[in-house]
């Protein structure tokens, strides 16, 4: 089914790879347009109630695969539409978390997926550059709405116009990153996240998401609005009925993203 990434979906715990180690795993047509398949199919599975992408070998993703850039057809905005933008807008949609396993460097685009998920866990050897600008490019792939948001508009210039690349304490002092630990440790740590999230009540934890996308660019009255509505959505779940039997059951609440 899948030729350059790898899924998998156990236990609630959805999973994707990205798998062309021996570039970095680097964004050609075909890996892109599997992203796309594999997030659609992750966020209409009602099983998987959280999502980890990561990259393969040593890498997280090096961005564009600049030496398919030269086979190219059509303009920059063309491939940006049909390849970059809709694996984001998945993402970014997606009504449940999507979970960082930054195993390497992440570049340029792969930078920009980095940094679309909900929470960044990076290994003591991953880093994040904005490498456009090194090819005479801006940035893309959402980098430039998730970027300043993150750091503050004066640093995004300066990362994004010089392409400096930051190394993984580096860019958690910044913010970019949710937890630094040791390599070796990096698969535990991720662990404890999903085994978190596979037992949270996944309805709320997507109208989260949604809230806090819509934050960005509406008013606060707008914003009162917009949680009085999902309030009503919540309210009227599965996992709102058992959390409240639990409270006065003086028990552990069992939800089960419904």
């Amino acid at each position: 089914m899948f030729e350059y990434i790898k899924v998998s979906q156990e236990n609630g715990v959805g999973t994707i790879i990205l798998n062309r180690p021996e570039v970095f795993n680097a964004l050609n047509d075909n890996i892109c347009y599997e992203l796309q398949r594999a997030f659609k199919t992750l966020s209409d599975d009602q099983e998987t109630r959280v999502v980890v992408l990561t990259g393969e070998g040593k890498g997280f993703c090096s961005g564009q695969d600049i030496k398919a850039i030269k086979d190219m057809k059509g303009t920059p905005s063309e491939a940006i539409y049909r390849k970059y933008n809709p694996i984001i807008k998945l993402m970014r949609s997606m009504p449940k978390p999507v979970i960082c396993k930054l195993n390497g460097i992440a570049a340029g685009a792969g930078c920009s997926l980095a940094l679309a998920c909900d929470i960044i866990i990076a290994s003591e050897d991953a880093g994040l550059v904005e490498a456009f600008v090194n090819i005479g490019l801006v940035m893309d792939s959402g980098s430039s709405f998730f970027l300043p948001r993150i750091v503050g508009s004066l640093k995004a210039f300066e990362l994004a116009s010089m392409a400096t690349k930051l190394s993984a304490a580096e860019a958690l002092q910044l913010g970019m990153l949710n937890k630094v630990v040791p390599a070796a440790q990096l698969d535990e740590e991720v662990l404890k996240l999903t085994s978190y999230y596979v037992t949270a009540p996944t309805k709320a934890i997507g109208l989260i998401k949604d809230l806090l996308n819509r934050s960005y660019n509406s008013s606060l009255d707008e914003m009162l609005t917009e949680e009085a509505r999902r309030q009503d959505v919540a309210g009227g779940t599965d996992d709102f009925r058992e959390g409240i039997a639990a409270f006065l059951e003086k028990r552990k609440p069992v939800f089960k993203g419904k």
